[in-house]
Formats: structure tokens, sequence, C-alpha cells
């Protein structure tokens, strides 16, 4: 009979997430993710079989936060669609504290998606749910009369993604806050 698991593997797997947002997954050694999640080797390799499907794990549960979280802001959320907009871009400029630089969806395209068909399939799926509900929310926001209507959606979800993504980056490069913001303002004069 097996021995009951005496850890959380939820937190076990939020653990390695932060762990792999700040190093990456290459630089994340299995030690680091021990220390991280406060298991044994042995256990890391006998609840998640290896470093790879720990990093999955870690970026679905990344992903699956962060674009519920998206979701429900630009589909449920109160307020002009311009400024749950803004709010989304808001919260690259100025993440949460406890949260590393940069964005892991950004890290894994980089690292791995050139290289990992697994790993960019995942990445792919997730880009086209917060693409469809970036766009949902522009033709809202088109509907309502407060983004131009002449204007190609489709053009302006791929634009909010990708400074996003821009701005992540600037952030995990050590841009300031004042630069982010500003980076943020620019966009928000393009939509």
């Amino acid at each position: 009979m097996a021995r009951p698991r005496k850890f959380d593997e939820g937190r076990a797997v939020e653990a390695a997430m932060r762990a792999f947002w700040t190093a990456g997954y290459e630089a994340t050694s299995t030690q680091e993710l021990c220390t991280a999640t406060g298991l044994g080797r042995s256990s890391i390799y006998n609840t998640f079989a290896s470093k790879r499907e720990l990093f999955v794990k870690a970026l679905s549960h990344y992903m699956d936060v962060r674009t519920a979280r998206l979701i429900e802001l630009l589909q449920d959320g109160d307020g002009p669609v311009r400024e749950r907009l803004r709010t989304v871009l808001e919260w690259a400029v100025a993440p949460d504290e406890d949260d590393p630089s940069g964005c892991l969806v950004v890290n894994a395209t980089v690292e791995l998606g050139p290289h990992d068909p697994g790993v960019a399939e995942r990445l792919e799926r997730d880009r086209r749910r917060r693409f469809a509900t970036l766009k949902a929310a522009i033709e809202d926001g088109m509907r309502a009369g407060e983004i131009d209507p002449g204007k190609d959606a489709d053009a302006l979800a791929h634009y909010m993604i990708s400074t996003i993504s821009g701005i992540q980056v600037a952030a995990r490069g050590g841009a300031g806050r004042d630069t982010l913001r500003t980076i943020a303002d620019t966009a928000m004069a393009g939509i």
C-alpha cells in the first residue's frame, strides 16, 4: 500500500511556479525546487515524475490563475472598457509586490516554446484564450463608442498582448515604474 502524501500538492506547485518564474526552467535546479517546495527529491519525483512535468503543472497553474483574472475583469468587470483595459496594463506596470518580475508565460515562450512542442501547444492555447477575451472587450468598447469602431479589433487585441508582454520584459530588464507607465500610457493612446 502506498503511503499517503503529507504535503499539499497545490502549495508545492505554487512554490515551484514562483521558482521557475524567478529563474526560468533551465536555471532552476532540482535542489532549488526542493528548497522552494519544502519537499525532498524523492517526493518531487514520486509526485510529479520529472522536473519538466512539475514545470508543466506550474505553468498551467500560472496560466489558469492569470487568464481567469483577465477574463473576470474584461467579461464581468464594472466600468468602461477602456478603464478595464488600462487595469490590465497596470497589472503589468505594478504587479503584486510578492510576484517575481516579468511573466512566466513570456519566459516560457522564449525559453521552451521554440523546442518543446507540448509546452508550445499549452502556451498557444492560453494565448488564444487571452486574445479572444481582449478582442471581445475591444469589440464591446467599439459598440459602446469608447473605442473607434473603424479600428481593427484583431489588431488591437494583438497590440495589447504585445504591449503587456513588452512591459513585462522591460520590467524584468530593470525598467522603472515611470518608464513602464509611459509605455502603458502610449499604448492606451493607440487604442
